[in-house]
C-alpha cells in the first residue's frame, strides 16, 4: 500500500509541474505511459537494489520527458475562444489588413499591425523608422511578439499567478510560451463591428517598469471599450536597454542628435500612425485619449510635455504614475547620469563602438534590462523635464484624469516588510533632516503599525506624491482635471499596484469567484466613466455618481465599497516631500 500512496503522489506532482510548466499534451502522456512502466519494472525487480534504480530511472525517465515536451512559442490569438469570422478588409497607408470578429461577432480585432520598421541590425537604438509598404492583405489575427525583456520559466509565471493573483486555472489549451522578439513594433485595433466614423479612440500604453509588459494582457485588453463605442488601440514598444540606453555616440549619429528615448520615440511613432489611419477604422484622429498604467502612465505623463507628440491627442488619463515632480521617483533620470550608465554598459561588454555593441545578441544584452529603464531629457523628445515645462505653461493635453490606488505598494515590498525595530531607520534613511516630522506623522508603537505605516509612505513616496504634483500643475494652468483612489478589495490583487486595471477595462472574467456583484458593479461604472471621458472629455454620465473636477487638489472620486468623492488623506506627508524636493505655490 506505501508503495502505491507514493508512487501516486509522485506521478501526481509530476504531471502538476507539468501543467504549471505548460508542457505540450504529449509530456503528459509519456509521463503516465513512464509511471506504467516503472510500476511494470519495479514489480519485477529481485531486490531492494534494484528498485531503488527503478524509482531513481523513472525520476531521469520523466526528466527527459520534461524537457523533451517543453512547451513551444506559439502567437497569442487576437480573440480568446472561438472567432465568429473574419472582417471586411480595411486599407490603411501602408497595405490592407483583415482582422477577426469577437465571439459574439460585435468587436471586430486586428492584431499585429506594423507602425514601425523592425529596430534590428542597423536599426538597433534608432529612431524608428517607417513601414514598408505590403502587398496583397495582412492577416491580422494573432498578436506579434512581446518586445525583447527578461522572461521567466512558464512554471514561475504560473506560480505567480497562484500566489499573487489567486486566479490560476488548469488547462490543456496553454500549452505554449508567448514569443519574445526585438522585431515588436507592432499595434492592435479593437473597433466596434460594422461600419462607423467619428468615434472616441483611446490609445494604451502598457506598464512594466519601462523592461517588461506586452499588449495582450487580458486585464487590459480593448474590447469592452470598444463595446462602449470607442476605437482602442494598444501597442508593443522597445524597453530595457533596447528603449533606453543613452551613449554619446548614438546622439551623433542620430540626424536628431537624440540618445536615450527609443521607448518614447515609438510611443510618438504609434500615435503618428493612429493620426494617420484610425480613420480607416471609424476614429476620430482629432478626439485620442492618451492613457497608460505604471510606467506606461509614466510615459503619457511624460509624452504630455514633449514637442514630439504636440497635436497627437486631445486629453489623458495616468493610473499609478506621473513624472510630473521635481525629482521622479522612477522612469526618469537626466541626460549625464543616462550617458554615464550607457558608458559602463560598454565596458561590461568590452565594445569600443556601437558597431560592437549592436553585434551583440539581443539574448545575452536583455540582461541589462535593470540597468537602462529610463526616460531622459535628450533636448529631442524631452527638451527639459515635465516639471520644468508645466510651469512655463507648456503642455500637450486639454484635460487630464489620473489616480491612484490605496496599497500601491504591496508587490515591491513583499519580502521587505518594516518591523518596529528597522522602521525608524528607514524613515531617517530616506527622509533625513525630515525623518521626525514624517515619524511624528507616523507613529509606529507596534510590528504591526510599522508595517502598515511603511506601507502607505513607500506608496505615497513612489506614486501617490507625483500624482498630487500633477494635479496642481493642472489647475495652475486651468486643465480640467479628475483624480481618483482605488481601494477596492477582493480576492484576486485588490487596490495593490495595477488592481484596478481589470475593473477600469471591464474585464472580470464572468465566471471568476474572486470578485463579487459589488466589483462588477464598480467595474462598469469605471468603465463607463473612461469611455465618457474619451467621447466628449469629462467622465460624468448618466446613472453615474457625480465626479467633481479636483480644483483644489484634495478632492478624489473613491472606487472601492462606495463610488463617492472623498478628501486626500495624505497632505501632511505630501507637504514634507515639498520641502525635500524644493516645491513652491
Amino acid at each position: 500500500m506505501g508503495f502505491v500512496i507514493g508512487a501516486g503522489i509522485l506521478l501526481l506532482l509530476m504531471l502538476a509541474v507539468l501543467e504549471l510548466n505548460k508542457n505540450t499534451i504529449l509530456g503528459f502522456a509519456l509521463a503516465i505511459a513512464a509511471a506504467a512502466l516503472f510500476v511494470f519494472v519495479h514489480g519485477q525487480a529481485a531486490n531492494g537494489g534494484l528498485r531503488l534504480l527503478c524509482w531513481l530511472g523513472w525520476i531521469a525517465l520523466y526528466a527527459a520527458i520534461l524537457f523533451a515536451t517543453w512547451p513551444p512559442v506559439r502567437a497569442i490569438p487576437a480573440v480568446e475562444g472561438k472567432s465568429a469570422g473574419a472582417t471586411e478588409i480595411i486599407t490603411l497607408r501602408d497595405g490592407e489588413v483583415q482582422g477577426v470578429l469577437s465571439a459574439d461577432g460585435e468587436v471586430e480585432v486586428f492584431t499585429g499591425i506594423p507602425y514601425a520598421a523592425p529596430p534590428v541590425g542597423e536599426l538597433r537604438w534608432r529612431e524608428p523608422q517607417d513601414v514598408t509598404p505590403w502587398d496583397g492583405v495582412r492577416v491580422c489575427d494573432h498578436f506579434a511578439p512581446m518586445s525583447m525583456q527578461p522572461t521567466n520559466l512558464p512554471i514561475y509565471d504560473s506560480l505567480a499567478q497562484i500566489i499573487g493573483y489567486h486566479d490560476y486555472k488548469i488547462s490543456l489549451a496553454d500549452n505554449s510560451r508567448a514569443p519574445v522578439s526585438e522585431d515588436a513594433l507592432y499595434l492592435n485595433v479593437w473597433k466596434p463591428a460594422g461600419a462607423a466614423e467619428g468615434l472616441p479612440v483611446y490609445v494604451y500604453v502598457h506598464g512594466g517598469s519601462l523592461q517588461t509588459g506586452q499588449p495582450w494582457y487580458g486585464d487590459y485588453r480593448g474590447e469592452n471599450l470598444a463595446r462602449e463605442g470607442a476605437v482602442y488601440v494598444n501597442f508593443a514598444y522597445r524597453l530595457g536597454v533596447f528603449g533606453y540606453l543613452a551613449d554619446s555616440e548614438l546622439a551623433e549619429e542620430s540626424p536628431n542628435g537624440t540618445t536615450g528615448n527609443y521607448g518614447l520615440l515609438d510611443q510618438i511613432k504609434a500615435l503618428e500612425w493612429v493620426r494617420d489611419n484610425i480613420a480607416a477604422f471609424g476614429g476620430d484622429a482629432n478626439n485620442v485619449t492618451l492613457a497608460g498604467e505604471s510606467a506606461g502612465a509614466a510615459s503619457v505623463s511624460a509624452l504630455c510635455t514633449s514637442p514630439l507628440a504636440a497635436g497627437l491627442f486631445r486629453r489623458v488619463l495616468l493610473e499609478s504614475s506621473t513624472v510630473a515632480s521635481i525629482e521622479p521617483p522612477h522612469s526618469f533620470r537626466l541626460l549625464d547620469e543616462a550617458l554615464e550608465s550607457g558608458k559602463e554598459l560598454k565596458a561590461r561588454y568590452g565594445a569600443a563602438s556601437i558597431a560592437d555593441l549592436r553585434s551583440v545578441p539581443a539574448e545575452k544584452l536583455v540582461g541589462e534590462a535593470s540597468t537602462q529603464h529610463h526616460m531622459t531629457v535628450d533636448g529631442y523628445a524631452l527638451t527639459e523635464t515635465p516639471y520644468e515645462s508645466y510651469r512655463r505653461g507648456v503642455h500637450n493635453e486639454q484635460a487630464i484624469l489620473h489616480g491612484y490606488n490605496s496599497r500601491e505598494s504591496g508587490p515591491f515590498i513583499l519580502f521587505s516588510q518594516a518591523s518596529l525595530k528597522d522602521y525608524e531607520e528607514r524613515i531617517e534613511r530616506f527622509f533625513g533632516e525630515h525623518a521626525g516630522e514624517v515619524l511624528a506623522l507616523y507613529p509606529a508603537s507596534t510590528d504591526a503599525e510599522a508595517k502598515a505605516y511603511w506601507a502607505e509612505i513607500y506608496g505615497a513616496i513612489f506614486f501617490d506624491y507625483s500624482h498630487y504634483c500633477l494635479n496642481r500643475l493642472a489647475v495652475e494652468r486651468g486643465i480640467p482635471v479628475w483624480e481618483y483612489y482605488f481601494s477596492r478589495d477582493n480576492g484576486r490583487l485588490g487596490p495593490w499596484h495595477s488592481g484596478e486595471m481589470i475593473y477600469c477595462y471591464g474585464n472580470i472574467p464572468a465566471d471568476s469567484k474572486l470578485f463579487d456583484a459589488r466589483d462588477r458593479e464598480l467595474s462598469g461604472q469605471i468603465l463607463r466613466y473612461f469611455a465618457n471621458y474619451a467621447r466628449h472629455g469629462d467622465p460624468n454620465g448618466e446613472g453615474l455618481p457625480v465626479w467633481e473636477q479636483n480644483g483644489s487638489s484634495s478632492r478624489l472620486m473613491e472606487f472601492g465599497d462606495e463610488t463617492k468623492m472623498i478628501d486626500e488623506r495624505e497632505h501632511a506627508l505630501f507637504a514634507v516631500l515639498d520641502a525635500m524636493q524644493g516645491w513652491t505655490d
